[in-house]
């Protein structure tokens, strides 16, 4: 769900889901929006937004590290590319979904669908 309630479930639609603020540089922060959890990642100011879940086995990437553009699952060692979705590093040979998102002058907005 987004902080502001915002259009989600609307497929395609922009919804808010945190503050500017909320993910400062060189960290992770999850969230659902509806039934999507989703991870959005700031590296160096600029914000990258995953679908939350390790390909590998269904473990959030939210609370693994992000270490460049790559984060890393806590659980396995798996790693992603923030930018792509891409795996970057075994056990995880599948990427992860990517989306769209943006930082507006009211928040961070992402898009699903």
């Amino acid at each position: 769900m987004s902080e502001d309630g915002g259009s989600a479930g609307v497929p395609g639609a922009w919804t808010r889901v945190a503050d500017q603020d909320a993910i400062p540089v060189g960290t992770l922060r999850g969230f659902e929006i509806e039934d999507e959890r989703i991870v959005v990642a700031n590296v160096d100011g600029v914000l990258y937004a995953l679908e939350d879940q390790c390909s590998h086995a269904d473990f959030p990437l939210s609370e693994g590290e992000l270490e460049g553009t790559e984060v890393e699952c806590m659980f396995h060692g798996a790693k992603f590319d923030v930018c792509t979705g891409s795996a970057t590093q075994l056990p995880a040979i599948r990427p992860v979904r990517s989306f769209d998102v943006e930082s507006r002058d009211d928040g961070v907005f992402v898009r699903i669908g």
